[in-house]
């Protein structure tokens, strides 16, 4: 339910004055960037001469970067709370057009910084304390030097920057603007129009399977009219991604995804196998649904309905104090800076006209994390609340803990935090309560997370793998043949007892990370692995009092090691290594586990012994 912003306390908003009190301090520093901007170019050939020289250079583009965070994210963030903010708008597009041209001012960095030895840097690097903080990556800048260009090439490449983004500007232009929703009439005679946001909500609350049908027709129907023009833009993102890998000497675009973060083919195919092999207990979980459901055929529309009939609201309020009481495993200081982050107007909370959907979590350095809500009471907020925060404390650690240039951790570790939180909150939930609803709803609430999170992102990293594959082994791409992977991958996934609709298929269509972010969506499930790892080994009482104690601090020098590191070695220090199949066959442990605690309260929900 949308509210008036007026209407809503500050305590529940963002503070953007911690960013900038107003737009002339905006602009001030905006002033300042394009100055300091239109000094890189001075140094073009002057780099290699000495180390006094290049520690400028570092200075002057940290100085970029550090302005930029916040020049850049003022108006995104004012723009999120408000998409018709028109000068907000401006400004984003003032900047991105001003970064553009940066970008392509300064691409003779990287190759110009190959032009010295690499015994050369270290020993700059061993003898100025100034550029200590730059080890990491600049000896990255050295592993990846096979992949880098020459000067007047990486030059050539970066006025195609923008270019090489207009695919996923036409999808989201299709998908979003220009899409045409279809209008059903539920059982109860109400019409309504299929939009993302009311499809998510019926499936999830209209307990008659007809009404889900019907919504889920409509929505899939709104892609599938438009399925040759998806699939030619998607055909278009896979030949450029194979083209932009070849560009740089990459056997292929999954190398070129993979290697700037150093992270092994093989974990990406581990993850596929893995999971592949541990399907028993997802098969197990769509028949028990099937049973409980009482469903003579079970659909995929099915899968987000509770089975049990659980309502209950919580109040904003309510959910602070449960995720509060939740990370108290993690000691003093992670607990005192969570509660910073929930009391200082680092949240924006309610929904209201024109705000961004769903939640996130962005950090500024030299401010501070910023998170987005859109809270509505329901059990999933809470544990929205818990997984936003759990991001936010990983940006906090790492800030306090790192200097700028190594600070930002990976994708491939960012829902460590997240999802670890959420298991706090699952378990101190499920030992606070003797109401069987409400636990059959929290167990509910962990397995859609493994289900969500983890399931359905690995066949959506499988399937992004064979696409890929048919155009870097010269085949066609056609709607017929994307509908056929996904087919296949639901089929073997899921098992019989998920009834395929043909307008299931075409599913591909509507996920924007394939058309924005290739391979992207195997990091939720890999760091959903990771998390499930550290979370056994810090509080299963299989483990003696002093391993959990080493492990639970292992832990938190994760989140607070941001990027000084290769994830994988940051993940292996903390007593996860994912290269190995037994890290990725925990989750099937732990969704077992949940399934036998699902099966025993389903049972005394019915009055059986």
């Amino acid at each position: 339910m949308e509210t008036n912003r007026d209407k809503i306390a500050q305590e529940y908003k963002w503070n953007l004055d911690d960013i900038y009190s107003n737009w002339s301090d905006w602009e001030n520093d905006l002033i300042e960037l394009k100055k300091i901007m239109g000094k890189i170019p001075e140094y073009e050939g002057k780099i290699s001469q000495n180390p006094e020289t290049f520690i400028q250079l570092m200075t002057l583009e940290e100085s970029v970067s550090r302005l930029l965070d916040k020049v850049y994210l003022y108006p995104y963030l004012q723009r999120d709370l408000d998409s018709t903010n028109e000068n907000a708008s401006i400004k984003l597009q003032e900047i991105e057009s001003i970064y553009a041209n940066y970008s392509i001012s300064s691409s003779w960095i990287t190759p110009e910084i190959l032009t010295i030895p690499k015994d050369t840097m270290i020993k700059w690097i061993d003898e100025n304390d100034a550029l200590q903080s730059n080890r990491f990556p600049l000896m990255e800048i050295y592993r990846l030097q096979e992949h880098v260009l020459s000067a007047d090439k990486e030059r050539l490449l970066s006025y195609f920057g923008q270019y090489l983004g207009v695919p996923s500007d036409i999808y989201s232009e299709l998908s979003t603007s220009d899409i045409k929703w279809n209008e059903i009439e539920l059982n109860d005679g109400t019409k309504v129009t299929v939009t993302n946001g009311v499809y998510s909500k019926i499936v999830a609350s209209n307990r008659l399977q007809e009404d889900r049908k019907k919504a889920f027709e409509a929505l899939y129907s709104s892609f599938n009219v438009n399925k040759n023009t998806y699939a030619s833009i998607y055909k278009s993102i896979l030949q450029r991604d194979f083209a932009t890998a070849q560009s740089r000497n990459y056997k292929s675009s999954l190398q070129k995804s993979l290697d700037p973060k150093n992270i092994p083919l093989e974990v990406y195919t581990t993850l596929i196998q893995s999971t592949r092999e541990n399907t028993a207990p997802l098969k197990r979980y769509i028949s028990l649904r099937k049973k409980a459901l009482e469903l003579d055929n079970y659909h995929y529309y099915d899968n987000s309905i509770n089975l049990v009939n659980y309502n209950r609201s919580f109040s904003y309020e309510e959910a602070k104090e449960d995720v509060l009481k939740s990370v108290k495993p993690l000691g003093e200081d992670y607990y005192a800076g969570l509660n910073t982050a929930l009391s200082k107007g680092w949240l924006d909370v309610y929904e209201t006209p024109n705000k961004r959907s769903g939640a996130y979590s962005l950090n500024i350095y030299d401010v501070h994390p910023y998170m987005l809500l859109n809270y509505n009471g329901t059990m999933d907020a809470v544990f929205t609340l818990a997984h936003e925060l759990g991001h936010t404390m990983h940006s906090m650690l790492s800030t306090k803990n790192q200097p700028y240039p190594i600070s930002s951790y990976t994708i491939f570790v960012a829902e460590v935090a997240s999802t670890f939180n959420e298991r706090l909150l699952l378990d101190s939930m499920l030992t606070n309560t003797n109401d069987s609803k409400e636990k059959i709803a929290l167990i509910e609430q962990a397995i859609g997370a493994i289900v969500g999170t983890y399931y359905i992102q690995t066949i959506f990293a499988d399937y992004e793998y064979k696409a890929h594959e048919i155009v870097e082994k010269g085949g066609a791409i056609t709607p017929e043949v994307l509908n056929k992977i996904m087919e296949n991958l639901f089929n073997d996934y899921f098992g019989s007892e998920l009834s395929m609709d043909e307008l299931q298929k075409i599913i591909w269509s509507r996920i924007p990370h394939f058309f924005n972010s290739p391979y992207y969506v195997y990091q939720y499930a890999t760091s959903f692995a990771a998390s499930a790892n550290l979370y056994d080994k810090i509080t299963n009482e299989k483990y003696s009092q002093n391993e959990r104690a080493l492990a639970k601090e292992n832990y938190l020098t994760l989140l607070k090691s941001g990027g000084n590191d290769h994830p994988m070695n940051q993940l292996k220090k903390a007593g996860v290594d994912l290269s190995k199949k037994d890290s990725f066959n925990a989750v099937a442990t732990e969704f077992d586990r949940l399934l036998n605690l699902l099966e025993i309260e389903l049972k005394k929900e019915k009055g059986v012994n």
